[in-house]
């Protein structure tokens, strides 16, 4: 009998050191950037659901989902896409969407009346309408004539196209940045598909996207390119900018850096069309029919100042700097746990939204 106990005891610590050992492996593989085997972030996404995409992979009855985007045939050229890559959806039984993201959806519809804007949810789900503010924030975006609400089926989403592997290999699964990664792709094989602007979801809309014209991006400083928002034609050279950068990803895709297979992904396409490897000087520059914006078009308050959108005493300074804007972008990567009381009118972020998303910041309880 003693001897059993000893044993289970024994038993009972070799596990405990394995899961502890194992854990803190999985901590320095996410805290370096180098790659990181798919064990150990399968482990990283079980400990840690709500950072995975495993939902992605659900196959649902589509009579109680929304209809998939793969049986619709958007406006080529004329279209505005949003990707939601989380699964906060399936976590929560029914379709859902924060005050911001709904914000950014009002605010594209409103301001670009006759372009179709779609909202992509990779997560399954169908609507209840339950009077949460979630749900207040969907039934004001349906009252948009041009809004579209769809569910992606990532199987038939990524069938016969060039990042068909990706998916098959789990690779964005197995990422670092499972949710990011996964927008990041997302974002490439949409315009190949249809063409059209992507947008991200932490936006808000300020102007006609039209002037813009096609085939472009943006810096969001002097040395950078971002790829929050991103423009291919649905023919001709932006199609085949589209395929290039899916034929890149195909083959250089990085689960364990963050901004390669964004950011990075658009930064090597316009190094390829304009031959010339010093970023800077390709600012306000077009390349083969390729425009590369001016930081102040999109990313008028870089990342490093993110907290001007949430600060009173930047309104006019913010408001100043965003007058040549078509959008303006809060950089969600570091202001999304930053809530605003609907009390402070002058914070530069509700301002913003208060003119561009009225519906939606008329339907938030207490903060935006």
């Amino acid at each position: 009998m003693v001897f059993s106990r000893n044993f289970r005891l024994s038993r009972k610590k070799q596990l405990f050191s394995a899961v502890l050992i194992t854990c803190l492996i999985t901590i320095l593989f996410l805290t370096i950037s180098i790659p990181v085997p798919g064990v150990v972030m399968n482990l990283y996404y079980w400990v840690k659901p709500d950072k995975g995409v495993s939902c992605h992979y659900i196959k649902t009855d589509r009579a109680n989902s929304l209809k998939d985007i793969s049986d619709t045939y958007p406006k080529e050229g004329r279209s505005i896409f949003f990707h939601e890559t989380s699964c906060n959806s399936f976590r929560n039984g029914k379709i859902t969407i924060t005050a911001r993201q709904a914000c950014a959806v009002e605010s594209a519809a409103r301001m670009n009346p006759d372009y179709d804007v779609y909202l992509l949810y990779a997560s399954p789900g169908t609507y209840k309408m339950e009077d949460t503010e979630s749900d207040r924030f969907l039934m004001e975006l349906l009252k948009y004539r041009n809004v579209r609400i769809y569910h992606i089926d990532m199987d038939r989403y990524f069938m016969n196209t060039p990042v068909e592997s990706l998916w098959k290999q789990q690779q964005m699964k197995q990422s670092r940045f499972a949710q990011s990664h996964t927008s990041d792709v997302l974002r490439f094989l949409t315009l190949w598909k249809y063409g059209g602007i992507y947008l991200d979801l932490d936006v808000i809309v300020t102007k006609s996207l039209d002037d813009l014209g096609t085939d472009f991006t943006g810096f969001e400083s002097k040395t950078s390119v971002a790829a929050g928002i991103l423009s291919f034609n649905y023919t001709g050279d932006g199609h085949d900018f589209a395929n290039s950068c899916l034929e890149d990803l195909k083959n250089n895709f990085k689960g364990h850096d963050w901004g390669w297979n964004g950011p990075g992904t658009v930064t090597r396409l316009i190094k390829r069309l304009c031959e010339e490897n010093n970023i800077p000087k390709l600012v306000n520059k077009t390349c083969k029919g390729f425009k590369i914006y001016p930081p102040n078009r999109f990313y008028s308050i870089p990342w490093w100042n993110w907290k001007y959108f949430f600060q009173e005493e930047f309104l006019d300074f913010v408001k100043k700097q965003t007058a040549d804007s078509y959008l303006i972008h809060v950089w969600n990567k570091f202001s999304t746990d930053t809530n605003i009381s609907l009390h402070y009118e002058n914070v530069p972020y509700l301002n913003f939204a208060k003119l561009y998303c009225p519906a939606v910041v008329a339907q938030c309880d207490r903060y935006f």
